[in-house]
Order: structure tokens, then sequence, then C-alpha cells
């Protein structure tokens, strides 16, 4: 039986650090096992220059521990009046790694998001040329449109159109939820890719809804039912590369994800990979564990895989704290509702 699995250093593909007093409280927590994130631009306002990128890569570079390597990888937030020569400019200069699409509506802090897809294909035409990445939350925000079906609507209207349109750009569809989104990035080729969260493994829709309202498990995209859950294990145990993890770890204190009309996110970011190994042991797919942390992602974004490696041990039931304290509050760790016997050792 196996007790010990040594990984290469894994990255966060999809990953929220907030700003201010929250930034300096949680960014410790990825940077502790993660060798790199792809850090999401949503502050309010938004990172939309490659001047603001700079400036937020340098909060959260001050953010950090003493002596830690870890690495932010900077992303713009794509607005109808994007400039694309700003862009290019930041790209080239290595300052962003990708570009961020939110619906206008769809999620937290997405309000400056896109509504009219139209106005932004001249950026995404110029991404394409200069092999800039699009990441995708990938969800429709019609009011007649379930929200449990709007990742399916979104492929249909949006993503595949758009992907048609223009075929040589690469396209990540962040933390899918949905067999649906499972089975196109299956079928999208070597320019699409999808990300999987730690909380999307564990949680369905019951886990909010059922026995009394659980707000800690409210996230957006919110979770689906058992079937989609099976289908993104399945999935993100394959090995297959068209997968990789992208926590969309996202903080809220616990006053705002209590209130009346209460903040979407899960914070996994303290325990993520112990989760993770717990799953896919349970799958028996330990063996796969490093191509969905540590490979495939980097494969994707045309990095190299990190030289460094970790340690996880198999043993007694691990205590992760319930509560990360901030300044403004407290924040709730996820919590997956099993026992997590690996923890990280080295």
């Amino acid at each position: 039986m196996t007790d010990t699995l040594t990984l290469r250093s894994p990255d966060d593909w999809h990953l929220h650090l907030r700003d201010g007093a929250m930034l300096r409280a949680v960014a410790p927590e990825t940077a502790r096992h993660f060798a790199r994130a792809i850090i999401m631009p949503n502050l309010v306002p938004p990172v939309v220059t490659g001047a603001q990128a700079a400036a937020y890569r340098e909060r959260i570079l001050a953010a950090l521990p003493d002596g830690t390597s870890f690495q932010p990888l900077m992303t713009l937030y794509l607005t109808e009046d994007t400039n694309p020569d700003d862009l290019a400019k930041a790209h080239a200069d290595g300052l962003i790694m990708a570009v961020k699409l939110y619906p206008a509506g769809a999620t937290t802090n997405s309000a400056s998001g896109v509504a009219d897809f139209d106005k932004v294909r001249p950026v995404l035409e110029r991404m394409a040329e200069i092999g800039c990445p699009l990441c995708v939350h990938g969800e429709v925000v019609d009011s007649d449109v379930d929200i449990f079906d709007r990742e399916a609507v979104f492929i249909d209207r949006v993503l595949d159109p758009i992907r048609r349109a223009t075929p040589d750009l690469r396209v990540v569809m962040e933390h899918i939820t949905t067999k649906q989104g499972v089975d196109y990035a299956a079928e999208g080729g070597a320019s699409l890719g999808a990300t999987i969260t730690t909380h999307h493994l564990v949680i369905n829709r019951n886990h909010i809804l059922a026995g009394g309202i659980k707000p800690h498990y409210y996230c957006l995209p919110v979770a689906k039912r058992e079937e989609h859950r099976l289908a993104l294990r399945k999935a993100a145990t394959s090995g297959d590369p068209s997968y990789f993890l992208g926590t969309d770890s996202a903080p809220h204190t616990d006053a705002n994800k209590l209130l009346p009309c209460g903040c979407a996110g899960c914070f996994t970011a303290t325990n993520t990979l112990s989760i993770l190994a717990e799953v896919f042991e349970q799958d028996n797919a330990l063996d796969k564990l490093e191509a969905f942390t540590s490979l495939n992602g980097p494969r994707f974004y045309g990095l190299p895989a990190n030289t460094d490696t970790i340690t996880l041990t198999k043993g007694d039931p691990v205590k992760y704290p319930d509560q990360i304290e901030t300044t403004d509050g407290p924040v709730t760790v996820f919590d997956p509702m099993m026992p997590l016997h690996w923890r990280v050792t080295t």
C-alpha cells in the first residue's frame, strides 16, 4: 500500500488572492504548497492594464513570507474597452500570462465584464496572433436560463462560436462543472484546456441545499447534480492532458458569506492537496495526480514543469484550521466532509 507520494511541485491555474488585508492573509496559504498560480484580475476596480497588473504583482510578492519562491502569473480583465496594444505589450514583456473573460454579471466583481461579445472580437483576434490564452468564466447570464444550465448554454451560444470565428485562439474553460463541459474540452484539441476545482470534485448541489442552506459550499459556477460531479472526477483522474487543476480558491470573510445575499466562493487553498490525494486514492488514480496538479497545466501554457518536488505522506487524519484570520474577519476553510489522511511533509 502506498503511503508516500512525491510529485513535481504543483501549480494552481485559477486563483483569487483579493487585495489588502485579505491578500496578506491568504497568499501564504497558496505559496506554502504551490510554485505558481494564475491570478484572477477581478479586483475593485479590476486589473485592466499592464501597469495595473505590474502593480498588483508587486503587492502579491510583498504579501509573501520571506524566502518564498512562489510566482504569481498575472492576467488582465477583458472589457469592451480593452486596449489590444497595451495587452500585446504586457504579454510580450512577460508581465501577463493570459486574459480573463467574465460575462458581465456572471460572478463576483464581474460588472465590468463583457456584455456584447462582438465588441471584443478584435482583441480576441490579436490574442490569437500573439499566442495569448483566453481564460473563460463559462456561464451565460440570461435571466430565463436556469442557473444549473448556464454553463452548457454558454458552450453552445458563446464559446463554440468564438472558437469557430477565431480558431487559433487558445482557450481555457475555467472551473468546468458539467458533463457537457468535460465532453467539450475532451473534443477541443490542443488549443482548448479546462480547469477543474477541488471543491467541484467533492460537492454536488445537494451539499448546498439539502437539510438547510450551506453558504460555505455556495460557489459560482454552482455545483451541479451528482452525475456531473462524477464526470468531473473521471476527467480529473484520467491523466488526459485536457484537464488540469485550477482551484478557484475564492476567499470571503464569513460576514460576507452569511449575508442575505451572500458571496459565492469556496476557500480551498489551505487543504487542497490533502483533499486531492484523498479523492485520487478513492478513485485508484494516485498515479495520475501529478499529471493533474503539475504537468498538464504547464504543458498547455507552454511552460516547463517545475523541477522541485513535494512529498505527501499518508497517516492519521490531518487537522486543518477551521478558519483563517484576517483583520477584516475570519475566512472559513473548505470542509470536504471526510477525513484527510494525506499531508504535505516536504
